[in-house]
């Protein structure tokens, strides 16, 4: 009874998704259970969030390692509002019309970063279709915010594709994030099912110009995988990525939010993500992350240590 409650609260906030069909939710592999978040650091993290009037995509994705990352005071943060203008059938986050940018937002992210100590932070947010440059001044906003309160924390953005939004990647690029990171998602396939407002190539072309704009920054995109993908697909997606000379690529298995998102079509062993990692390290990704648990912010801060120590040794 009580799981029927937590569906029929999520599908009210997410009303268009309403006239999709329902796909049942599969019961999970032992390999993929975590444990429900108790500790004191997590209600912590979480009143700092509230008090700073700040979103999370941790909670907005509801995210499985939620309780790992609060209890270390690890939070993605995800600013210009809660409210996203795609409808992606695997993404939690509420669909419709945001509310206008809130000027004072780059300067609480920053006082939140600041009191948390944060050698490093996330920074996303929800696709913003209704500004004129996608919301890219807003996150140059934040990154400088960030810079002046805690300016020994590095910083790293997910950022969505600008689709249509001249200047918007230019302004972000410019602010100088250490890691600009834009999740491919999945394989050009399954784009029209899985994003249908966004396009495998544009997504590409976005990581391609990050680097060349600035070849210094860290580029990096995420896949997640059990969506009906094939290996071949994956690997191509994987050159297709390395000719764009991204860094780092994350995989992770898709989670099935509630029954009005896109089904599960296989949940992935621990040993083919091990294959799909030995896979595109030989491909020359500088650092890969491949777990049933991955996620593009998981482990950030460290996966950035490993990074910078990984361009070293290659001299690039």
């Amino acid at each position: 009874m009580s799981s029927k409650i937590e569906i029929d609260h999520r599908a009210a906030r997410h009303p268009e998704k309403a006239n999709r069909p329902d796909n049942p939710i599969q019961r999970k592999p032992d390999w993929i259970r975590v444990k429900a978040p108790t500790s004191s650091t997590y209600h912590e993290t979480r009143q700092l969030m509230r008090d700073n009037k700040l979103h999370t995509v941790c909670e907005e994705a509801s995210c499985p390692n939620i309780g790992e990352c609060w209890t270390k005071r690890h939070a993605t943060m995800m600013i210009m509002g809660d409210t996203c203008t795609r409808a992606c059938s695997f993404c939690n986050v509420r669909t419709g019309m945001p509310n206008a940018l809130d000027a004072d937002e780059p300067g609480r992210v920053a006082d939140a970063v600041a009191k948390m100590g944060l050698r490093h932070v996330v920074i996303t947010s929800v696709d913003r279709d209704d500004l004129p440059d996608g919301g890219g001044a807003h996150f140059a906003a934040v990154i400088r915010a960030i810079r002046a309160a805690a300016p020994g924390t590095t910083i790293e953005v997910l950022t969505p594709d600008f689709l249509r939004k001249p200047g918007g990647l230019e302004a972000v690029v410019a602010a100088r994030p250490d890691v600009f990171n834009h999740n491919l998602e999945t394989v050009p396939r399954l784009y029209p099912a899985i994003r249908p407002g966004a396009r495998f190539y544009q997504s590409l072309r976005l990581l391609d110009q990050a680097k060349r704009l600035d070849p210094s920054i860290f580029t990096k995109s995420g896949l997640m995988v059990g969506l009906g993908e094939e290996r071949m697909e994956i690997s191509q997606v994987m050159d297709d990525l390395r000719i764009a000379e991204v860094d780092f690529l994350t995989i992770g298995q898709y989670l099935q939010p509630t029954v009005k998102h896109a089904a599960v079509a296989k949940f992935v062993t621990p040993e083919e993500f091990q294959d799909y990692a030995t896979m595109a390290r030989a491909k020359g990704f500088l650092l890969v992350s491949s777990s049933p648990l991955t996620r593009s912010s998981y482990h950030a801060d460290s996966d950035f240590a490993a990074l910078r120590e990984a361009r070293a040794k290659a001299g690039r």
